[in-house]
């Protein structure tokens, strides 16, 4: 496809660069460093840094650092650590909105001097009352009408530390009966008496969002603002603010589709409230769609920016199917992770015809289709286990598994067939009691039987036990409720087995594996012990065929 018609924000940029608006490009990445960048912040990373890639522009990664009372260095490192895992660079260009408050100060000053904005001693919940609605035009403050002195000298000693959080605030002067709510009167500034993470105690009123962003993009000299459509609405303030002070550039404010993905949230306020009450373990929890918790679940940049040029850039809102991105996954994964045997439910089978000592060594390909990778070793002996759900002690029509007096192939190994089965006090299989055929061995059998179906398999004596977790959907329902999202989580989205792996995983030094016939896998690097490996399950496995 040609590179104009790829999307609407490539397309407007490739038009005002031939139109000369400008002679390059410059976007820029605005976190706010509160909890952990997400999968939909992926999205925006990869348009921001990509176009401007594209276009042979740079891009700011600019924290949002204006409310103290949230923000840390350690999410500041955090957002870092994970914009540059997606495999973008910001070289000298990192910046916070805290390097502009002297300017921000100034620029608010300026609208209070043109009588522009004023000092509301409402308190919030007054203000919030007296907005008005779509249908009802709100109501003027009663300290709309300071006059200029007086709202310079209230500002000011807002900003000298003489009055409580909440006592005053700075707005707007625009219209309260304007149809966009947005324009009624805005707070630009709040009192928080709090320690900011990089300016100390040196500030105690603090910029509000609409107001900072608009002119740090000009002051950056940003030509292409680009925000997700919540943001719309804002557009019409972002304007009069940059109207309205001495600066001379005006950045456009465009708007794309945010991601919202099915079976989860992009909400990192919900994502705190989860770890607060103890439903998920940390901002890198696996069953979240935060970049930290797709990394250690075993997500690569690669699937993620794969997704993400995938889904495309639009201005239609939409909710993409998970499916989507577990595609990407398997996409990357089938031609590169290794292949390996993990039983996750082990069921003991002792070989009683075998004379052969311990064991012996049977080999297998790390990758049916990649000879390059190499064989690893396996042990055969007379004590393997595989899984319960490949024994069916009455097993339904056409079963292609083990079962009384059947026969299946054990990968990469022997045929075997069940005699006995052992039964625990419950009558469920603890033990089966089988034969191998010492002519049947893999790639040499001469034994001439057809056994219904092959299985997967480990040997209890050399087998590594390993902690293996599976992953459910976050959510019971594809699209959340958002007034009670905690209702709609899914009890059962995360499985624990204490599983059994076959010794070559933990010698080998990749971090994915298929294991065969489960799924795909990956070595958690924040879990796994010497000799006590555990892994995370990042898709199951399945074929895979693009949507």
């Amino acid at each position: 496809m040609p590179e104009d018609l790829r999307d609407f924000i490539r397309h407007r940029i490739r038009r005002d660069l031939a139109d000369g608006r400008h002679d390059t490009v410059v976007t820029r990445f605005p976190p706010e460093p509160n909890g952990a960048l997400t999968i939909g912040h992926a999205k925006s990373i990869c348009l921001n840094f990509g176009v401007a890639q594209e276009f042979g522009g740079r891009t700011y990664l600019r924290f949002d650092d204006t409310n103290p009372l949230r923000e840390s260095q350690e999410h500041v490192d955090a957002i870092e650590r994970d914009v540059a895992w997606l495999g973008f660079s910001w070289g000298e260009r990192a910046t916070f909105a805290s390097d502009y408050f002297e300017a921000l100060y100034g620029f608010a000053e300026q609208l209070i001097r043109q009588s522009d904005a004023y000092v509301d001693s409402q308190s919030a919940a007054d203000i919030a009352a007296t907005r008005g609605s779509f249908t009802t035009p709100g109501t003027p403050s009663p300290w709309r009408g300071r006059n200029v002195a007086e709202n310079l000298d209230l500002f000011r000693r807002m900003c000298a530390g003489e009055f409580a959080d909440g006592e005053h605030v700075l707005r707007a002067k625009i219209d309260m009966a304007a149809p966009n709510l947005v324009m009624r009167d805005p707070v630009l500034y709040r009192i928080r008496h709090a320690t900011h993470h990089r300016t100390g105690d040196a500030w105690c009123i603090y910029p509000m969002y609409d107001f900072t962003h608009c002119l740090c993009d000009a002051l950056e000299g940003v030509t292409h603002s680009l925000c997700t459509l919540e943001f719309e609405n804002n557009r019409e303030l972002y304007d009069w603010v940059l109207d309205h002070v001495d600066i001379n550039y005006h950045p456009p404010q465009i708007e794309f589709s945010r991601l919202n993905l099915e079976y989860t949230v992009m909400s990192t306020r919900f994502f705190r409230q989860l770890i607060e009450r103890g439903h998920v373990a940390g901002w890198d929890d696996p069953r979240l769609p935060t970049i930290a918790g797709l990394r250690r679940r075993g997500y690569t940049a690669a699937m993620i920016r794969d997704f993400c040029e995938r889904i495309g850039v639009t201005r239609q809102d939409n909710r993409v199917a998970m499916e989507l991105l577990e595609f990407c996954a398997r996409r990357a994964l089938e031609d590169a992770a290794p292949r390996a045997m993990a039983v996750l439910d082990p069921l003991a089978v002792t070989i009683t015809n075998y004379a052969g000592g311990p064991g012996e060594t049977v080999t297998a390909p790390w990758h049916p289709k990649r000879p390059e990778m190499g064989e690893r070793e396996l042990e055969f002996g007379p004590r393997l286990a595989i899984e319960r759900a490949d024994f069916a002690a009455s097993p339904p029509p056409k079963y292609r598994r083990l079962s009384p007096g059947a026969m299946v192939r054990l990968r990469h190994g022997y045929i075997i067939r069940c005699d006995e089965v052992v039964e625990d006090a419950d009558g469920a299989a603890k033990e089966l009691r089988c034969t191998y055929f010492p002519n049947s061995k893999s790639g040499s059998d001469v034994s001439g039987l057809k056994p219904k179906g092959v299985i997967h398999w480990a040997n209890q004596r050399v087998a590594v036990p390993a902690s293996v977790r599976t992953y459910g959907r976050l959510f019971n329902v594809a699209a959340p409720d958002p007034a009670n999202m905690v209702a709609d989580l899914n009890p059962n989205s995360v499985a624990t087995a204490q599983a059994l792996v076959e010794p070559a995983v933990l010698a080998s030094p990749a971090e994915r594996f298929q294991f065969e016939r489960v799924g795909y896998f990956h070595k958690d690097p924040v879990d796994s012990r010497a000799g006590a490996p555990a892994f995370n399950g990042i898709v199951p496995l399945r074929e895979s065929r693009k949507p």
